[in-house]
């Protein structure tokens, strides 16, 4: 009989619950060591938002957190999803130019550790990164193996000479609210996955400070209005990477689904009805389902 995996620990599950909340956010990106023989650093990189992260789902070994933005006048963009698995056995990994893959973890790496996904705002897939949180120092850390993943949107509209960034990320709940690092390397792949150039490495500094002064009540409508509509999509991005993981065929900007999907949800909003059809012809156009490669799978 096969032993009964091990509940998830407490202390980690609020540590993942504590990202919940209202947020002032600023992002920065600094280029730091220079790997290629006349590569410039490129400038720094700072923005900001308002972000909602709200519960979609805990059921004790899996907790999904949703990201709204909200702009000042109002305005709700849904941002990224990051979802958190206990001691997964698999993951989907980003294997080249628009295809992610499903690999099986290995029992050593994924014992007694989280596994987040991080999802793409059309919640296409975007990484996976397996670890184990550290609450020692009184401050709650997370911190991933390095994983591969798609350039930012940040990136991949202005740059065209690295195709993936190798990262590690670490997230730490702090007094005023949460913290996210990346330990980021910018590197031109070749097809086969191979590595042909090391760029420069980079780092990336996201810090989610707990705020009252905003009205976030935009994004608590929209969510109300379009919740059910978006766990649909949800159900049809798990369908398409269900056996081997899937490929997108379409530009590195993804913005036929984004625009699509993005399109239908106010529909949603106003009251409208979308078939499931419709949804349908989106996926059948832009996403391709992967065979299942694994050992000993069909």
């Amino acid at each position: 009989m096969a032993p009964t995996p091990a509940a998830a620990p407490e202390a980690d599950r609020q540590a993942i619950l504590a990202m919940l909340g209202e947020y002032r956010v600023s992002f920065a990106f600094d280029e730091t060591v220079v790997l290629q023989p006349g590569y410039a650093r490129a400038a720094p990189k700072r923005s900001g938002a308002y972000e909602w992260v709200v519960l979609v789902e805990d059921s004790g070994d899996r907790i999904v957190l949703q990201h709204l933005l909200v702009s000042p006048g109002g305005h709700v963009t849904k941002h990224w999803r990051q979802d958190w698995h206990w001691q997964a056995r698999e993951r989907l990994e980003f294997a080249a130019d628009q295809t992610w893959r499903r690999r099986p973890l290995a029992p050593e790496l994924t014992r007694g550790a989280w596994t987040q996904c991080v999802y793409e705002v059309s919640d296409a897939p975007r990484y996976c990164g397996t670890g184990r949180w550290n609450h020692r120092y009184g401050n709650a850390t997370w911190t991933s193996d390095r994983t591969w993943r798609p350039l930012p949107r940040r990136e991949y509209t202005v740059r065209g000479d690295y195709n993936a960034l190798n990262v590690e990320n670490r997230h730490t709940v702090t007094p005023d609210g949460w913290t996210h690092e990346q330990d980021n390397s910018k590197v031109r792949r070749a097809a086969d996955g191979s590595t042909e150039a090391v760029l420069v490495r980079e780092f990336g500094f996201n810090d989610y400070r707990r705020i009252a002064d905003h009205d976030f009540s935009p994004a608590r409508r929209y969510w109300q209005a379009t919740a059910g509509y978006w766990a649909r999509v949800r159900r049809h991005w798990d369908a398409a990477a269900a056996a081997g993981g899937l490929r997108l065929n379409m530009a590195v900007d993804g913005m036929p689904m984004i625009e699509g999907l993005f399109a239908q949800a106010a529909r949603v909003e106003r009251g409208e009805t979308v078939a499931d059809a419709e949804i349908d012809a989106l996926f059948s156009r832009y996403v391709e389902p992967l065979p299942d490669t694994r050992l000993g799978r069909r």
